[in-house]
């Protein structure tokens, strides 16, 4: 498929082919899915913890007696049935990582890449480089071309007068091509991508 290349000042840059297996797909929202909970749930932190009946500060020491209360026989206020007392298998820390091969993980950015070029919202542009890393400089130039929630995808290293410009700007997220992303390329109304970025995706996923 071709698309049109535009460069920073919103003026045509000429056309790209782009490979139909990573950006003509037709989307899935099942692979999708299953790429961004896998990504979310290795992000998620797992430190969510409580005391159990061992952990809990108490005195070991009976509590009453053990006949002629007229109530249930108990030997600890640690117990879970107390006020205060241990959890009983409460959330401890752990992973919430689970397993998903390679070749899974790119064909979910392969539909995530064709999902933007399908309804329209993936722009190829010449490059991102600036003379100087000014945000004012980079505001007007987002503005003018009409991007909100943008992802911009460079090549193997983002041009870092851009980075800086784009540190302090609302809306503007920027990656190399190896950062990309199924859960960060969905998050984005707009997906950016600069002709050495399609290079490097292309061969990163071919």
């Amino acid at each position: 498929m071709k698309a049109e290349v535009i460069k920073l000042d919103a003026s045509p840059a000429g056309s790209i082919e782009l490979d139909d297996a990573i950006f003509g797909l037709e989307p899935r929202a099942d692979i999708l899915h299953r790429v961004v909970r896998w990504q979310r749930a290795k992000a998620q932190a797992g430190t969510h913890s409580v005391l159990g009946k061992s952990d809990v500060s108490y005195s070991t020491k009976k509590i009453y007696r053990q006949k002629g209360t007229g109530g249930a026989r108990h030997g600890s206020k640690k117990a879970p049935i107390f006020r205060h007392g241990g959890v009983y298998k409460g959330p401890t820390p752990r992973s919430h990582a689970h397993d998903l091969n390679k070749k899974f993980r790119a064909l979910g950015l392969k539909h995530a890449l064709s999902s933007k070029a399908t309804t329209g919202n993936l722009i190829v542009i010449e490059d991102i480089a600036l003379t100087e890393a000014k945000t004012a400089l980079l505001a007007k130039a987002v503005k003018e071309l009409g991007w909100k929630r943008v992802l911009v995808i460079d090549g193997a290293e983002i041009n870092e007068n851009f980075a800086k410009a784009a540190r302090n700007l609302e809306g503007v997220d920027v990656l190399p091509s190896i950062g990309a992303n199924v859960y960060d390329i969905l998050k984005r109304d707009t997906l950016v991508i600069t002709k050495a970025g399609v290079e490097a995706l292309e061969a990163r996923l071919k």
